[in-house]
């Protein structure tokens, strides 16, 4: 049986080929009925678009490029779910590379998608990415380029964020009015951008209750393993925080664990707090409070950000940041 095509379509309901193919591009100029019952027929007729030949066509290809620290992440995974579902959506397809935390893979990635020519390319940079050199080059040579969570600023390219200082101001203060003072921040690395404004956040929290939180801050990565090594540290040095505001979920669950080797209660000595809301801040005992980032809402941001400029459609935003709200979850830990 041959596929479904347009001009099935067009002849079922007796609109111009032209009509029917704008209709499924949803294309400015149809009417929104019109593009209804257009897609309705093609849903029900099982019409699947020829992406080869489309690309072919316009000499764009339909694959977006996604570049991410590590997909097994929760809210990197979260956030791919979301531009899949976009891309999708649209017609294309995403090719997926992850820089584990590198920056020199991360530029063989991005060089690899430029070279089998990717539409455009979404990216969060990794923590040891201190140079915006690679993607600069490229957005010369024409390449679209979003990025969402981790951004690189004095490029002029959008970029889907959370305001990381205002969410952790809030946080934090939310754990002093807990009756929490002696509050530790476990932070990340200083050359990322949302670890300088979540601690910045902190910082803000604390000199408004007086207290100097220059030694309450301990540097470090954004894994499991950090979070596990800078509480090591502060017990190995007879120190007990009243509280801790990690940088993110997988920090904090380093710290959960080793409070927990140690025997010390939770919250009932120590509070502890993350950023992210990961699915694993639900399972542990007691289940941890954390700030929630809208990780599937950022990756469609992104994608339909990402598509708009491949596709010349008129993207209505003030200004090159598209910002979303966070929430604070508040759960047993604190």
């Amino acid at each position: 049986m041959r596929p479904i095509t347009i001009k099935d379509i067009a002849s079922k309901l007796g609109l111009s080929v032209s009509t029917v193919s704008r209709a499924l591009n949803d294309h400015p100029d149809i009417h929104d009925d019109t593009k209804a019952t257009v897609n309705q027929l093609a849903l029900k007729l099982g019409y699947k678009p020829n992406i080869v030949a489309r690309s072919l066509k316009s000499q764009q290809s339909n694959q977006i490029g996604v570049i991410v620290p590590e997909i097994r992440h929760d809210f990197f995974a979260n956030a791919i779910s979301g531009i899949e579902e976009v891309a999708y959506q649209k017609g294309y397809t995403v090719v997926m590379s992850q820089s584990n935390e590198d920056f020199n893979r991360e530029k063989i990635n991005l060089n690899s998608m430029y070279l089998n020519r990717v539409g455009g390319i979404i990216i969060s940079v990794s923590q040891t990415t201190k140079t915006s050199e690679h993607f600069a080059q490229l957005l010369k040579n024409g390449v679209k380029m979003v990025f969402f969570d981790r951004v690189c600023e004095d490029l002029d390219v959008y970029r889907v964020v959370i305001d990381d200082f205002e969410s952790s101001y809030n946080a934090v203060n939310y754990l002093i009015s807990r009756g929490y003072k002696n509050i530790f921040h476990f932070a990340g690395p200083r050359i990322l951008e949302i670890c300088i404004r979540r601690r910045m956040g902190y910082e803000k929290a604390m000199l408004e209750q007086n207290i100097n939180p220059s030694g309450n801050i301990i540097e470090g990565g954004m894994h499991e393993r950090d979070g596990y090594e800078s509480m090591d540290k502060l017990l190995k040095n007879n120190i007990i925080p009243d509280a801790i505001f990690a940088v993110n979920d997988p920090v904090a669950i380093g710290a959960f664990k080793r409070l927990k080797e140690q025997g010390i209660k939770i919250p009932g000595q120590v509070g502890i707090m993350g950023f992210s809301n990961n699915p694993i801040t639900e399972l542990v005992d007691p289940p941890l409070t954390t700030v929630e980032q809208p990780a599937f809402e950022m990756g469609k941001a992104a994608a339909e950000l990402l598509i708009d400029q491949i596709t010349g459609k008129d993207i209505l935003l003030d200004s090159k940041e598209l910002k979303l709200n966070t929430r604070l979850i508040i759960r047993q830990s604190t």
